[in-house]
């Protein structure tokens, strides 16, 4: 694979960086509009009863229309971030490796963010730099519908698209739950650690998006 064009995501679900960490290149939209229900704002964890879903809350516009989603700003007045790491570490303190990747994370959810743009762009260079992905990364310039490279952007749209990698690993409640496919990157990487980045390497991808 070569150049793909990446949303950029809350974390990020594993498909997502498997195509990221099967290609050469990845450029950023950074110019599309937000929309309600992606994974923009929205990660998806294996808690103890099953699939959870945590929820960056947002100031919204209103009726005032459509707002780039590089300048959504993050509604700081709930301690959202508190929630969300505890949510975190009931999911996955007795996993295999949450307690090696655990300081590189958890300041991610103390430091301010106004923007939500800013907090997944962070949390995006903290991934990428955990599970060891090096490749050069850009920003789009502009918006395009349609552009020269693979479009991953539908990836985030979590209703709308049923794409999923098939990569099966053990997890901490599967034998309570079951498996449970496409969940952040961050399930994988508190189960798989150092071999995350082979893991997605690996993992074959679907031919249609």
């Amino acid at each position: 694979m070569s150049t793909v064009v990446a949303p950029l995501a809350y974390g990020g679900s594993i498909t997502l960086w498997a195509y990221i960490a099967q290609a050469s290149n990845v450029v950023l939209e950074k110019h599309d509009h937000y929309q309600k229900q992606t994974q923009r704002n929205r990660l998806y964890v294996h808690g103890a009863n099953g699939r959870l879903m945590l929820s960056v809350p947002v100031k919204h516009l209103g009726k005032k229309g459509h707002q780039n989603y590089k300048d959504v700003l993050i509604d700081n007045q709930f301690s959202w971030q508190a929630q969300h790491w505890k949510s975190l570490e009931a999911a996955y303190r007795s996993s295999p490796f949450f307690e090696f990747y655990e300081d590189e994370i958890a300041w991610l959810y103390k430091e301010h963010f106004a923007q939500l743009y800013a907090f997944n762009n962070t949390f995006f260079e903290v991934l990428k730099n955990l599970i060891g992905i090096s490749l050069p990364l850009t920003f789009t310039k502009s918006y395009e519908e349609k552009v020269a490279h693979q479009d991953l952007r539908p990836l985030q749209e979590i209703k709308k698209n049923g794409v999923e990698v098939a990569l099966k690993y053990a997890q901490v409640f599967d034998d309570k739950n079951g498996f449970i496919a496409n969940l952040s990157v961050l399930d994988l990487l508190f189960n798989m650690g150092p071999e995350s980045l082979q893991a997605l390497k690996n993992c074959g991808l679907p031919k249609k998006m």
